[in-house]
């Protein structure tokens, strides 16, 4: 068996992080698989001097719309990667698909539905696709990972003011039924089954009126694995120390067969 450790990470635009050198805590991890959302930018946009580790493969997912979205998978596990067009249909650089052994891996930035009616019924709609498509890999005989920014808190101790945000996206009833409807499906929120209900634990923070000092966040970064993966869930956990983004890393590890 293999021990492999994950990390999402949502860096709100990869250049600025570069700046801050705030990725270089890398090289000093034993991290197999990094996923990175909202990079920003295009495959040679990416600053070579972000993490001076050299991973083995790479798969980078840019935005068709210049400067937005984005997401980038780093690792060193042989495997293949695959388009997700038919979940991504507005070709925004949302997701990673990468296959190894028995595993489909995901990495993804999921919609955020806040800035209009519209924008909220294509999460929806984003969200139904993706899971009909992780359920179609499952019934193929596939263990199933997902990471990212998932723009959803599930539950009311998932953020700081639960009453003062029911009506916003984010929040709403019909995200937080689909967050239900995944789990009903088999997919473990592995922060959750760690870590139990612990409160007081967010990845998100607005950048106004100093919230992340004050620990006003939102817990909107996941984990899930589908559940034959149950046992092998050896450790799951938010990085709420390391800075750089509004957002901070999530952590999981995972047992596997032997793939390195």
């Amino acid at each position: 068996m293999t021990t492999l450790t994950f990390i999402s990470w949502n860096v709100n635009g990869i250049r600025a992080v570069e700046k801050k050198e705030a990725l270089k805590w890398i090289d000093k991890e034993d991290v197999d698989f990094l996923g990175l959302q909202e990079i920003k930018a295009e495959a040679d946009q990416i600053p070579e001097t972000i993490f001076d580790r050299k991973y083995k493969f790479n798969s980078i997912n840019s935005s068709s719309k210049k400067g937005q979205s984005g997401v980038a998978l780093y690792t060193d596990i042989k495997g293949e990667a695959f388009l997700c067009d038919h979940v991504d249909i507005l070709d925004e650089g949302r997701i990673n698909e990468y296959h190894f052994g028995n595993i489909a891996y995901f990495n993804v930035y999921f919609p955020n539905g806040q800035r209009n009616d519209e924008r909220l019924e294509y999460k929806m709609a984003f969200y139904d696709r993706f899971l009909t498509h992780i359920n179609t890999l499952r019934e193929e005989g596939k263990s199933i990972v997902v990471c990212g920014d998932v723009n959803t808190a599930h539950k009311e101790f998932d953020l700081a003011r639960p009453k003062a945000n029911e009506g916003t996206s984010g929040f709403l009833p019909m995200e937080r039924e689909w967050m239900d409807k995944l789990i009903e499906h088999g997919y473990i929120d592995t922060f959750r089954h760690v870590k139990g209900d612990e409160v007081d634990r967010y990845s998100w923070w607005s950048y106004r009126a100093g919230a992340r000092a004050r620990n006003v966040g939102w817990r909107i970064d996941y984990f899930f694995v589908s559940d034959d993966l149950k046992e092998k869930i050896v450790d799951a956990d938010i990085l709420d120390t390391v800075m750089g983004s509004d957002h901070c890393p999530v952590k999981l590890v995972l047992e596997v067969k032997s793939v390195k």
